[in-house]
């Protein structure tokens, strides 16, 4: 017999991904490159449809997605200062 919660599962499965991998490419394009390319309020809507998803499917939820951490990786451009 078929199981419809597998399906929704594996449909939610797929669309984690896919949020993942755009959310860590314009982090990328954010933090290190200082190009992004979508405005701040919709790189709000994927995260916010990340953290529905995970909420919803516990099961997807992992250490490393973008809804658990902050920030990104500092642009090449930073200096480093030492005090004295």
């Amino acid at each position: 017999m078929h199981d419809p919660s597998e399906d929704e599962l594996a449909t939610a499965r797929r669309r984690v991904d896919e949020l993942r991998a755009q959310l860590a490419h314009h982090n990328y394009r954010y933090y290190v490159l200082d190009a992004p390319q979508i405005s701040d309020a919709d790189y709000d809507v994927l995260l916010r449809e990340l953290a529905a998803l995970e909420q919803k499917h516990p099961e997807l939820l992992t250490a490393d997605s973008p809804t658990q951490r902050v920030g990104g990786q500092p642009s090449a451009l930073m200096m480093v200062v030492t005090l004295q």
